[in-house]
């Protein structure tokens, strides 16, 4: 009965996801497959961006973050809040930059803005490292929901070939309208998952109400609730707390796909609406934190150690059948909306700002086909990095943002000062790096500063040296600067090369 409901819940989404994809798509092109023709209206972007903020990330991590170490998992809250206050300013900037320049991917506004096209290549490979490290996020959910509905019939291994498959399978059929459909029915379900586990987990960890789990779990569990946490060694204190949500709310819309997805919308205002409402979701993290607590109440053991599993290990021993089953479809739908985009926004990179620059301009039947093939080849990257990883969701996601948070700078920098340089930008990239990833660098910051994020440090280094170059290389061209500056930034033209028709809101 649990493979049963999960597969009648994949299935019939992925059907309805592509019948939609294609019924509103106008041709098999680029554009459409990856932007979604520039048509999505509010609602519509309302579910395709919170399908990409809120992934198996949001509860499967953040519910094991807080089993395994309690308060840390507070980081939800405050980077998503501060996410939607960056967010209001800077995705109509992409949105308006987007649609004016006919841009696609993120590296089609590095190369148009700084007038560079080498610098598209060099912020593409950039940007597809950070998408593969998110996708392994996908891959053990997915993984761990497989063995969940699979039991002993499949291994970790094969478990995270199969999740992948099925990613892969899922957003080869349409495109990213297909993504939206299936974000919208994940969310719903996501929230009547989350509504109906807290309204009966008291009951089955012997608490009067799910407040007072809270209480029970800090009488078995003092100071689960106060930084650093369970583990009073962990680095994860008040200021880590701080500079992490900070460099995750820098990042976040600097991810590729989020900024494709910025492309994707049919005004400024659709973009606006959502990053005003959205925060709202933010209120479920207080519930998911809830369930970890109670995985831990209960004295739930995950599979392998696995604290990710935590929240599907507790659901597996105390709820029947359907609604594991239940639990097990939307987990699948978490993982795979999320994952098709990631792997379709680095399959558009690929042949648009990788391959392209250096085999000439491609067809659009070329560019879809080396865009799909590259997309598998990512997909293998990530299995590979993923099998036998048991590290934390949330580890996971803020390596991500630590690669990503080096294109943060430059783009902030291409809607704020005109005088930004390719060859600064390509300087603060470079310095960024080492100070993330040198040996030297790590030492000194695990050392001098251990509770410092250091994805936010190095993102710090990087902008001052970014600007510091420019200030002594040559600029970009006045055509190239109003790509990101324009004289009058509500005079918005039709898309170049795209078409600048719309579509109604929510469609």
């Amino acid at each position: 009965m649990i493979l049963a409901l999960a597969l009648v819940i994949v299935l019939g989404t992925t059907a309805g996801a592509v019948g939609f994809g294609r019924r509103a798509g106008t041709g098999p092109s680029l554009v459409n497959w990856a932007v979604g023709g520039r048509r999505f209206g509010a609602v519509l972007f309302w579910f395709m961006n919170a399908g990409e903020v809120y992934t198996t990330f949001a509860v499967l991590g953040i519910s094991g973050y807080a089993y395994a170490l309690g308060a840390p998992a507070y980081l939800a809250f405050t980077s998503v809040s501060l996410s939607y206050a960056i967010g209001y300013w800077l995705m109509p900037r992409i949105w308006r930059a987007g649609r004016a320049h006919g841009l696609i991917t993120q590296p089609d506004f590095f190369a148009a803005r700084f007038d560079a096209p080498w610098l598209g290549v060099v912020t593409g490979l950039v940007g597809i490292v950070a998408l593969v490290v998110y996708v392994q996020i996908q891959l053990v959910s997915l993984s761990l929901i497989v063995q969940l509905t699979m039991g002993n019939a499949v291994s970790p291994g094969a478990a995270v070939i199969v999740g992948a498959v099925l990613m892969v399978g899922f957003v080869l059929l349409a495109g990213l309208r297909s993504a939206a459909f299936s974000a919208a029915v994940k969310d719903v379900l996501m929230i009547v998952v989350v509504v109906l586990l807290s309204v009966t987990v008291a009951g089955k960890v012997g608490a009067a109400s799910p407040l007072d789990v809270f209480r029970l779990v800090e009488e078995a569990h003092p100071g689960i609730g106060k930084f650093p946490g369970l583990d009073p060694s962990s680095p994860t204190t008040s200021v880590w707390l701080m500079t992490s949500a900070l460099s995750v709310a820098l990042g976040n819309w600097v991810f590729p796909h989020l900024f494709q997805i910025s492309y994707a919308a049919h005004s400024a205002t659709a973009i606006r609406r959502n990053a005003i409402w959205q925060p709202l979701y933010s209120l479920a993290y207080f519930f998911i934190i809830l369930l970890g607590f109670a995985a831990l109440l209960a004295g739930t053991t995950p599979r392998d150690g696995n604290a990710n599993g935590a929240l599907l290990q507790f659901v597996s021993d105390r709820y029947p059948a359907w609604v594991i089953g239940l639990v097990a479809g939307t987990g699948f739908l978490l993982a795979m909306a999320p994952g098709a985009a990631l792997l379709l926004t680095s399959g558009s990179i690929f042949a648009r700002n990788v391959l392209g620059p250096f085999v000439g301009e491609l067809s659009d039947r070329a560019a879809l086909r080396a865009s799909r093939l590259g997309m598998v080849g990512f997909a293998a990257v990530a299995v590979w990095l993923t099998i036998g990883n048991t590290e934390s969701l949330v580890d996971i996601l803020l390596y991500a943002y630590s690669a990503i948070g080096m294109l943060a700078p430059s783009v902030f920098l291409g809607f704020l000062w005109r005088r930004t340089s390719a060859i600064g930008v390509l300087a603060g990239i470079v310095a960024g790096f080492v100070a993330l990833l040198a040996p030297f660098a790590t030492h000194f910051w695990t050392t001098h500063l251990p509770e410092w994020e250091p994805g936010l440090l190095a993102m710090m280094i990087n902008l001052v040296v970014a600007v510091a170059v420019s200030l002594v290389t040559p600029g970009p061209s006045a055509a190239a600067i109003e790509v990101g500056l324009p004289p009058t930034a509500e005079a918005v033209p039709a898309p170049a090369h795209t078409p600048a028709g719309g579509g109604a809101d929510g469609t």
